[in-house]
Protein backbone atom coordinates (compact mmCIF):
# COMPACT_ATOMS: atom_id res chain seq x y z
CA UNK A 1 0.00 0.00 0.00
CA UNK A 2 2.57 2.36 0.99
CA UNK A 3 4.46 2.09 -2.36
CA UNK A 4 1.04 2.46 -4.17
CA UNK A 5 0.21 5.64 -2.09
CA UNK A 6 3.69 7.10 -2.97
CA UNK A 7 3.60 6.13 -7.10
CA UNK A 8 -0.09 8.05 -6.87
CA UNK A 9 1.07 11.24 -5.15
CA UNK A 10 4.19 11.32 -7.82
CA UNK A 11 2.08 10.95 -10.17
CA UNK A 12 -1.02 13.44 -9.34
CA UNK A 13 0.69 16.01 -7.68
CA UNK A 14 3.53 17.72 -9.39
CA UNK A 15 5.82 19.66 -7.72
CA UNK A 16 6.53 16.84 -5.29
CA UNK A 17 9.66 15.45 -3.72
CA UNK A 18 10.20 12.18 -2.11
CA UNK A 19 12.56 12.66 1.07
CA UNK A 20 14.47 10.01 1.92
CA UNK A 21 15.47 6.82 -0.37
CA UNK A 22 12.30 4.97 -2.35
CA UNK A 23 12.93 1.82 -1.03
CA UNK A 24 15.38 1.73 2.27
CA UNK A 25 12.49 2.95 4.29
CA UNK A 26 10.11 2.08 6.65
CA UNK A 27 7.33 -0.18 5.34
CA UNK A 28 4.41 1.98 6.21
CA UNK A 29 5.83 5.33 6.39
CA UNK A 30 5.94 8.17 3.71
CA UNK A 31 7.56 11.59 3.89
CA UNK A 32 7.07 14.32 0.82
CA UNK A 33 7.68 18.16 0.35
CA UNK A 34 4.96 20.06 -1.69
CA UNK A 35 6.74 23.17 -2.96
CA UNK A 36 5.17 25.95 -2.51
CA UNK A 37 3.09 25.25 0.35
CA UNK A 38 2.96 25.55 3.85
CA UNK A 39 2.95 21.95 6.38
CA UNK A 40 0.88 23.20 9.11
CA UNK A 41 -2.19 24.72 6.53
CA UNK A 42 -1.84 21.12 4.77
CA UNK A 43 -2.52 19.45 8.03
CA UNK A 44 -5.45 21.62 8.57
CA UNK A 45 -7.21 20.63 5.30
CA UNK A 46 -6.48 17.20 5.88
CA UNK A 47 -7.59 16.77 9.47
CA UNK A 48 -10.64 18.67 8.06
CA UNK A 49 -11.32 15.72 5.69
CA UNK A 50 -10.21 13.15 8.79
CA UNK A 51 -6.86 12.18 7.40
CA UNK A 52 -4.17 12.19 9.99
CA UNK A 53 -0.73 12.96 9.01
CA UNK A 54 1.97 15.02 10.89
CA UNK A 55 5.26 17.19 9.06
CA UNK A 56 8.02 16.64 8.94
CA UNK A 57 9.70 14.17 10.63
CA UNK A 58 8.63 12.00 14.08
CA UNK A 59 11.96 13.65 15.80
CA UNK A 60 10.62 17.32 14.90
CA UNK A 61 6.15 17.02 15.49
CA UNK A 62 4.73 19.01 17.66
CA UNK A 63 7.68 22.18 16.24
CA UNK A 64 6.89 24.77 13.97
CA UNK A 65 10.48 24.79 12.73
CA UNK A 66 11.11 22.41 10.05
CA UNK A 67 12.51 19.16 10.67
CA UNK A 68 16.32 19.05 11.58
CA UNK A 69 16.72 15.69 9.39
CA UNK A 70 15.10 16.76 6.58
CA UNK A 71 17.25 19.82 6.94
CA UNK A 72 20.41 17.70 7.54
CA UNK A 73 19.93 15.56 4.00
CA UNK A 74 19.78 19.32 2.29
CA UNK A 75 16.11 20.14 1.98
CA UNK A 76 15.82 23.95 1.52
CA UNK A 77 14.39 25.59 4.52
CA UNK A 78 11.16 26.09 2.68
CA UNK A 79 10.99 22.71 1.03
CA UNK A 80 11.34 21.44 4.48
CA UNK A 81 8.39 23.63 5.66
CA UNK A 82 5.94 21.68 2.71
CA UNK A 83 7.30 18.36 4.37
CA UNK A 84 4.17 15.29 4.82
CA UNK A 85 5.10 12.26 6.36
CA UNK A 86 2.18 9.62 6.38
CA UNK A 87 2.11 6.05 8.10
CA UNK A 88 0.13 2.99 6.97
CA UNK A 89 -0.44 0.31 9.66
CA UNK A 90 -2.20 -3.13 9.78
CA UNK A 91 -5.37 -1.69 9.68
CA UNK A 92 -5.34 0.60 6.58
CA UNK A 93 -7.08 -0.61 3.73
CA UNK A 94 -6.94 0.13 -0.02
CA UNK A 95 -9.71 2.45 -0.02
CA UNK A 96 -7.77 4.54 2.22
CA UNK A 97 -5.22 5.24 -0.21
CA UNK A 98 -7.83 5.75 -2.88
CA UNK A 99 -9.45 8.43 -0.15
CA UNK A 100 -5.90 10.11 0.23
CA UNK A 101 -5.29 9.81 -3.27
CA UNK A 102 -8.59 11.35 -4.17
CA UNK A 103 -8.25 13.98 -1.72
CA UNK A 104 -4.51 15.30 -1.19
CA UNK A 105 -3.85 16.41 -4.62
CA UNK A 106 -6.93 18.87 -4.72
CA UNK A 107 -6.28 20.29 -1.07
CA UNK A 108 -2.52 20.75 -2.17
CA UNK A 109 -4.11 22.67 -5.56
CA UNK A 110 -6.25 24.68 -2.99
CA UNK A 111 -3.24 25.44 -1.36
CA UNK A 112 -0.81 26.31 -4.01
CA UNK A 113 -3.48 28.57 -5.56
CA UNK A 114 -3.18 31.07 -2.59
CA UNK A 115 0.54 30.97 -3.00
CA UNK A 116 2.36 33.73 -4.55
CA UNK A 117 4.95 32.11 -4.73
CA UNK A 118 3.67 29.50 -6.75
CA UNK A 119 1.66 32.15 -8.72
CA UNK A 120 5.15 33.58 -9.87
CA UNK A 121 6.22 30.21 -10.71
CA UNK A 122 3.54 29.83 -13.37
CA UNK A 123 3.46 32.75 -14.73
CA UNK A 124 7.63 32.68 -15.26
CA UNK A 125 6.76 29.10 -16.97
CA UNK A 126 7.18 26.96 -14.26
CA UNK A 127 10.91 27.25 -14.22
Amino acid sequence: MRDRLLKGIMEKIPYTKLNGHPEKRLPGNINVSFHFIEGESLLLLLDHYGICASTGSACSSGSLDPSHVLMAIGLPHEIAHGSLRLSLGDLNKEEDVDYVLDVLPQIVQRLRDMSPLYESFIKEGGK
